[in-house]
């Protein structure tokens, strides 16, 4: 199987989450991939995220509830550890559907409210720096 060629960002679905043209950076240097969360409720063995920012686009108020979730250790660029929910979702690259881990954090202030890491990429896709948007492009 050979690898696509993307850029440093792109323009993604992520269809059950109900978030739809939605911008992200690839972070080869980190290894899990996340994605901005207003809003964690753990209850009664279940996760209700918010998918909710009123400083990234085409996030409206969007609530899933997971069945399915766990904890994991995610380390920052700043060395520090964080205990992260993740959950399984779609994400859909050049009009693909493919299978992606996402840890949820509070991304407000960031630029981008979707980083796709080293475990996402590999096997998949060459990241491009100087390249922008490829996958959306070729939709």
């Amino acid at each position: 199987m050979s690898k696509k060629t993307i850029g440093r960002t792109d323009i993604v679905d992520f269809p059950n989450l109900g978030l739809f043209n939605i911008d992200v950076k690839m972070d080869t240097g980190a290894y899990t991939s996340t994605i901005h969360c207003s809003k964690i409720i753990e209850e009664n063995g279940s996760l209700r995220c918010i998918f909710n920012s009123s400083t990234h686009k085409n996030f409206g108020k969007t609530e899933i509830v997971f069945d399915t979730f766990w904890l994991t250790d995610v380390k920052s660029s700043n060395g520090f550890k964080e205990n992260r929910y993740k959950i399984k979702s779609d994400v859909i690259f050049f009009g693909k559907i493919y299978k992606i881990n996402l840890t949820l954090s509070t991304r407000h202030d960031m630029k981008f409210p979707v980083l796709i890491g080293r475990q996402f990429l590999k096997q998949k896709f060459i990241v491009d720096v100087d390249l922008l948007n490829v996958s959306f492009l070729k939709k």
